[in-house]
């Protein structure tokens, strides 16, 4: 029971860190895109 218990435990623990991961990429992604953008945009700007 214990080790049902411990492995419940451990995949919730898993599975929490995976969707941080991946939510976390994301973030990433829009932060790079946002970051191409107000370059872009600067030196269109800037010309």
């Amino acid at each position: 029971m214990n080790i049902a218990i411990l492995l419940l435990i451990l995949a919730l623990l898993l599975g929490g860190v995976g969707l941080f991961v991946e939510a976390l990429r994301w973030v990433l992604i829009i932060a790079l895109v946002l970051i191409v953008l107000s370059a872009v945009t600067g030196r269109r700007a800037r010309v």
